[in-house]
């Protein structure tokens, strides 16, 4: 079993599901990232908007005005730093700082920054969004149309991408998971289950975020306090799919979990 790369999630935001509000202020944004990675985190992914279905549009100006108390500091400590946002304003802004990842939601489907990042180092993660575009909605999609509209997404937005001159080798892709699949949890459970699919038809890097999401509250009845177990769960089974990236609240708590099953395994 392959270690995956973990990423720690660090959301500067008044509204995020999990923990809105808690690190708005920058000294607590920068305490709680130097936390994530002393915990086991390899970098951190870095939000200053929410997405989920109820949350507020904040606009691209005040997602740099965020992270901009925060990202620079984060940089210059040498930590590997991933942009979660579907703003192309903050995409340039973010690229400009020297981070390691793009993070958008919507897949990157702006081709007027194509040039941009297609002459930067920044790796893409194109995450896929039954939304299409902007925030999450609430939107029922059958378990048994999800695989062909993954497809289509990720043909679509990889020919894009790498005829605009993004090195295919950049690109990690982002099923999605919760509302981004759809309101049913069988849907996030059908693609958990058959992730592989990905990696066989488009040989490139899977990153899985299943960290607290709705579809996990929904099958066990928990509220978002209670999820790690849960979670953790969801994240060794990904990680046993092949999930080259995971992208979690608890990095620790998943760095322990694969070390004893790599000591288990181990010959």
């Amino acid at each position: 079993m392959t270690t995956p790369v973990l990423l720690g999630i660090l959301n500067i935001t008044a509204d995020s599901f999990s923990d809105g509000g808690r690190y708005l202020d920058p000294a607590a944004a920068l305490a709680h990232g130097r936390a994530l990675m002393a915990d086991g985190a390899d970098g951190l992914d870095v939000g200053a908007a929410s997405s989920h279905p109820d949350s507020q549009d904040v606009g691209a100006a005040e997602e740099i005005r965020r992270l901009e108390a925060v990202v620079p500091d984060l940089v210059r400590a040498g930590i590997p730093v991933s942009i979660d946002s579907f703003e192309p304003d903050v995409h340039l802004w973010a690229l400009e700082q020297g981070v390691a990842y793009l993070n958008d939601i919507q897949g990157f489907p702006h081709a007027d920054i194509y040039p941009r990042l297609a002459a930067s180092d920044a790796r893409l993660i194109v995450m896929h969004g039954v939304q299409g575009r902007g925030r999450a909605r609430r939107q029922d999609v059958p378990a048994g149309e999800i695989w062909g509209r993954l497809f289509d997404f990720f043909d679509e937005r990889v020919a894009a991408l790498t005829q605009a001159g993004v090195a295919r080798d950049r690109l990690i892709l982002d099923p999605g998971m919760g509302f981004f699949l759809g309101t049913d949890p069988d849907v996030s459970l059908t693609v958990l289950r058959e992730m592989a699919k990905l990696e066989e038809r488009y040989g490139l890097p899977v990153l899985i975020s299943v960290s607290r999401k709705s579809f996990l509250r929904a099958m066990t009845g928990r509220d978002v306090a209670d999820i790690g177990p849960a979670t953790l769960a969801a994240e060794l089974h990904a990680t046993r799919q092949g999930a080259v990236f995971i992208r979690t609240h608890a990095p620790g708590a998943l760095r322990d979990a694969l070390a004893v099953m790599a000591a288990l395994e181990a010959e």
